[in-house]
């Protein structure tokens, strides 16, 4: 008789258990109380701060059941502080998924091309998720590109990025370069780069504007290149709102490329792959002269007849453009 009480009360136990073991496995898959999807900053600490942020967070509604099923389940690795992705109604289940095993948050800046290193400081102080100061960014130091990073990264740790990606294509580009450039290193090629961004807004029309002012280098000519007298007026700004006046291009500065002959002594802008590519490998052209045609592009001409004939029909077209470049 004693043996069958036992026996009972074995089965008893057995049934309570499953019953247990079932209600815990359901809970743990209930849904949570996160309204919508959204991304939600981990900080780092212990379990016990950790259920309490998540439930200020509105991520979770147990603290209590989420650390014991966090300790429970601590085989399964790690949780991770960061900013993670967190869908509507994640479970418990789900939450300690997320943060065992999930990548952070990708955020992204663009660094766009031709961009003054003023203008670049003033992008990366608007990237949100980053942290820290960004700091005083060398002319022409960066390559221009989008960057991805995670929440609470330093702001000079992508200046760094973007700076050792410069330094690698550079490099490449001038090891790859075209015999015969007047061009004595890879800071020259990144120097006239710099202009060509700048010269025109149209992207084919490079290697043909990169020809032009290697042309002018070889025979000794002034390049006359309106955008580094920009860079110089706006006091490295890179843009005014107006033409340049004949007091601006009368001033004698390095940057001056209407007073100075050769290269300016440094970058007017962080410029593209593309640039660098063209100036590396120029179009086949003798042409020595270009003036804007108005549509963002430019007439190119060999001699200083055709330049002028072009540079008057310009003016007629626009009596108030900026001075034509280079004559």
């Amino acid at each position: 008789m004693k043996r069958w009480f036992f026996l009972c009360a074995l089965v008893v136990l057995a049934m309570g258990a499953g019953v247990g073991v079932s209600w815990w496995k359901t809970a743990l898959r209930q849904s949570g109380p996160l309204a919508e999807a959204r991304a939600i900053i981990v900080p780092h600490g212990g379990t016990a701060k950790l259920a309490a942020d998540l439930a200020a967070d509105g991520l979770i509604a147990r603290p209590i059941m989420f650390r014991a099923a966090a300790w429970l389940t601590q085989a399964n690795g790690a949780l991770h502080a960061a900013e993670l992705e967190f869908p509507a109604h994640a479970s418990i289940d789900q939450v300690l998924a997320i943060l065992r095993t999930a990548r952070p948050v990708e955020h992204h800046v663009t660094i766009a091309e031709g961009l003054t290193a003023r203008q670049i400081e003033g992008v990366l102080a608007q990237a949100e998720a980053a942290t820290g100061a960004v700091g005083s960014i060398e002319e022409g130091s960066v390559l221009p590109q989008t960057y991805d990073y995670e929440y609470g990264t330093a702001r000079s740790a992508i200046i760094a990025r973007a700076t050792a990606a410069m330094d690698k294509d550079l490099a490449a580009v001038w090891a790859g370069r075209a015999a015969g450039l007047p061009l004595a290193s890879s800071r020259d090629a990144l120097i006239l780069a710099s202009i060509v961004e700048r010269e025109t807004a149209k992207p084919e029309e490079r290697p043909h504007v990169a020809a032009v002012y290697l042309n002018r280098l070889r025979q000794g000519m002034k390049l006359q290149a309106d955008p580094t007298v920009v860079y110089l007026a706006s006091g490295g700004a890179g843009v005014l709102d107006r033409p340049l006046t004949k007091t601006e291009l009368g001033r004698d500065d390095p940057f001056n490329t209407y007073r100075s002959r050769g290269l300016p002594p440094g970058p007017i802008c962080s410029p593209s792959l593309e640039s660098l590519n063209a100036v590396v490998h120029p179009a086949a052209s003798d042409d020595l002269f270009l003036v804007a045609d108005g549509t963002g592009g430019h007439v190119f001409s060999h001699g200083l007849e055709a330049h002028a004939a072009a540079v008057a029909h310009w003016r007629a077209l626009a009596p108030s453009a900026p001075h034509a470049r280079p004559d």
